[in-house]
């Protein structure tokens, strides 16, 4: 009888914990790939803003921009940005994805000394076609931070789910989940910074 007993309860306690794991067997991986899913329409921002510059930085030449070291920044940057690509398996590491925030935090920077410099031509911003490209680089860095707000919540959303009991008990034992990164802008990444205007074009102050 005594054997029974115990037999029953570690039958109950064998199907209590299957019961508990398989909590996060659907869950987990649909959070996991809302996750990533959401990750591709920040890539797809991305290249958006990619796209642009180099017909933005073709038609600041054509209306002889001098400022060549500041067209040069922006378009090696976007190289820069362009030549890291992580996968979806890539934003549970912390290495990669501090690669591809780097790099668009450094086109951002590039794109904000650009648009100082181009404000001092008038027949510039009288350009149809450039305000044209400016209104869709703008739409661009507004969707990009929209998409990366969207990415972040559904990245803690799948974070919170594996840390969370019961979930966490089939993140462990059955998927071995992996937290995945956050894309967090750099402290001033989207300040523009100052130009002095007189120094790059040799003028007197």
């Amino acid at each position: 009888m005594r054997m029974f007993s115990r037999m029953a309860k570690l039958a109950t306690l064998v199907v209590g914990s299957l019961a508990l794991a398989a909590c996060g067997i659907n869950s987990v991986p649909t959070a996991e790939e809302a996750a990533k899913a959401q990750w591709g329409n920040v890539e797809s921002a991305m290249q958006r803003r990619h796209d642009l510059i180099p017909n933005l930085v073709a038609v600041a030449e054509a209306a002889a921009v001098s400022e060549r070291d500041i067209l040069t920044g922006v378009i090696e940057a976007r190289s820069q940005a362009m030549g890291v690509n992580i996968t979806t398996d890539d934003l549970s590491n912390p290495e990669e994805f501090e690669r591809i925030r780097a790099a668009e935090n450094q086109l951002t920077q590039a794109i904000g000394q650009f648009r100082t410099v181009v404000e001092q031509y008038p027949a510039l911003q009288s350009n149809q076609n450039f305000r044209d490209l400016m209104v869709s680089l703008d739409e661009s860095e507004n969707l990009i931070n929209t998409e990366r707000v969207r990415y972040n919540e559904a990245a803690q959303n799948y974070n919170t789910i594996i840390r969370t009991f019961p979930d966490t008990i089939g993140a462990n034992i059955i998927h071995g989940a992996e937290p995945l990164e956050y894309f967090d802008a750099e402290e001033g990444a989207a300040d523009a910074p100052d130009v002095e205007f007189n120094q790059i074009t040799g003028e007197d102050s």
